[in-house]
């Protein structure tokens, strides 16, 4: 998915779900009374506009209930996740999971669903035993790039869990694969776990090291939303080591560009590490409006794990000032502290008392106890940052895993058909071997975007001299238009036999890396855009 994508994605989800929320939740409960493929229809697309589903549905009548409740049931809960509705989505994806193919890619999607979703409701216990699930189906696949994703839930959960010794053994071991998968996308989000890891075991200087990597990987992408996150999680670190002035000039950029996208969790985030920040440097008047405001987001959200962070920081912030308001807010903390407890499993309960004690249930010494309040906060902080930002990246670039499926299974079919090409010398039998060699392997290497005359003529077993001799025996078309027009001839059998395809599918499998350039190229070849050149084929076909 593109970032210009992603950030449609975003507001339409912080923004548009709100307003649309009935129209959703009613097909949801029409389709739960009376499975129809029209309601199904119906809710689908609109998750395909909003660009959380990649394919446009098509039920018909013929498909079996089964199908139907599975593709349903299941998107509902992403559905739900993405609104922020946890319970729901817990609800529609186990519902879900019963009807999905025991060891199908699907499944190791909607096993991860529930576990990052069990994170966010604080149930680690759970959340483990899908992510594990996950991991060893990607595991039997083979993909490093699925395993690595697996990876970086598990670290996420035993961040989250504050169990950051137990996360340093995931997220690295998936820092490796991303690595062996060539994957720079994935590198970059696991480096961003990393850095939280480290900033939680209280290794700072290695945790900038992380980030500031998973920075440079994201700029080179030119991935402005993650670009963003890695700037919040750096001050995070940067408020760890005392450089609280730096943390402060990187959120003032931050903060802005939330508002703007919409993205209300990261920015209720955001601003408790502003608070943070000019709390530490005795700012306290100016921290309290950044910490009001993500106490104010949180309490609507019904996210007391990120809502405690600005409770004490509002406490600690007016105690000096305003005693009585610091004492309001040190009550709403303490009923926080109370229902986190229920939520929390009994295991993770126990090691969190067994490492804070009393000194963390109880504010009653402000001045003896601020130094090791304030740790507290931060190594909080960190892992409710590392479940909602990390893991919301590691949803995005999950549906990107699967488009390169998806492309990869439609180059295998153009190989099956003669490389998809309608060109004349393909149908020509008598053209000579020469010819035929030439062009299976302009075919086969199209889609890599690696074409060139070194790598023909390395294949056909020649000099670049050799081979241009041997080719001027046969045409006058040079080498380079000759690729050229054969990557055209592709694209405009794509564009008339595979309309379901996107204009950027078509391509990539053209060897384009870039949509731009590929319209560019065929508008100076055909006279058109691909667009029209598509529709011009429809209408002529009807």
């Amino acid at each position: 998915m593109t970032a210009k994508n992603l950030l449609f994605l975003i507001i339409y989800i912080v923004w548009g779900t709100a307003l649309h929320a009935d129209p959703m939740d009613s097909l949801v409960a029409d389709f739960d009374k009376s499975p129809k493929p029209e309601t199904a229809n119906k809710f689908l697309k609109s998750l395909h506009k909003g660009g959380l589903l990649d394919e446009e549905p098509n039920f018909t009548a013929d498909t079996p209930t089964d199908t139907l409740c599975q593709q349903m049931w299941y998107w509902a809960a992403e559905y739900y996740y993405a609104a922020q509705d946890y319970d729901q989505s817990v609800e529609y994806a186990q519902k879900a999971l019963p009807l999905i193919p025991e060891g199908s890619s699907l499944e190791a999607d909607c096993q991860n669903l529930l576990a990052i979703t069990h994170i966010r409701l604080g149930h680690y216990s759970k959340a483990a035993t899908y992510a594990h699930r996950c991991y060893e189906l990607d595991k039997e696949s083979g993909d490093k790039s699925r395993i690595s994703s697996s990876l970086n839930t598990l670290a996420g959960i035993y961040l989250g869990a504050r169990q950051p010794q137990e996360a340093e053994k995931y997220v690295l071991r998936g820092i490796d694969l991303a690595k062996k998968a060539d994957n720079p996308i994935r590198l970059a989000v696991l480096e961003g776990m990393a850095s939280e890891v480290y900033h939680a075991l209280g290794n700072d200087s290695l945790a900038l090291h992380y980030i500031d990597e998973a920075y440079r990987l994201d700029s080179i992408g030119e991935r402005t939303d993650r670009v963003y996150t890695r700037l919040a999680q750096k001050a995070s670190v940067l408020n760890g080591l005392h450089r609280y002035t730096e943390a402060e000039t990187i959120l003032n950029r931050v903060i802005p560009y939330l508002r703007k996208i919409g993205d209300l969790h990261s920015l209720g985030i955001s601003l408790n590490k502003m608070g943070m920040a000019l709390l530490s440097q005795q700012r306290e008047a100016e921290a309290i409006p950044y910490y009001r405001e993500a106490a104010e987001i949180f309490q609507k959200q019904g996210d007391p794990y990120n809502e405690i962070h600005a409770r004490r920081g509002l406490y600690e912030a007016q105690w000096k000032n305003n005693p009585e308001e610091a004492r309001i807010q040190l009550a709403r903390f303490n009923d926080l502290k109370d229902s986190i407890y229920t939520h929390a499993s009994a295991e993770c309960l126990a090691r969190f008392n067994a490492e804070y004690g009393n000194d963390w249930l109880t504010l009653e010494n402000h001045a003896e106890r601020q130094g090791k309040q304030l740790a507290i906060a931060i190594a909080l902080l960190i892992a409710a940052l590392a479940v909602a930002i990390t893991l919301w990246l590691h949803f995005r670039n999950r549906r990107q895993v699967q488009l390169n499926e998806k492309l990869r299974g439609i180059l295998e079919e153009l190989k099956s058909e003669g490389q998809g090409t309608d060109s004349p010398e393909r149908e020509d039998d008598e053209k000579p071997d020469f010819m035929k060699d030439m062009s299976a392997i302009i075919n086969e290497q199209i889609s890599t975007g690696r074409l060139d005359v070194k790598t023909i003529a390395s294949r056909m077993a020649m000099s670049p001299y050799k081979f241009r001799t041997e080719l001027a025996k046969y045409t006058d078309e040079s080498a380079q238009n000759l690729i050229q027009r054969i990557r055209m001839e592709r694209a405009c059998h794509l564009l008339r036999s595979r309309r379901e395809l996107t204009i950027q599918e078509v391509a990539y499998l053209c060897g384009f890396s870039e949509t731009a350039n590929f319209t560019r190229t065929f508008k100076k070849s055909t006279g058109m855009t691909p667009t029209a050149y598509q529709s011009a084929k429809e209408e002529a076909d009807s």
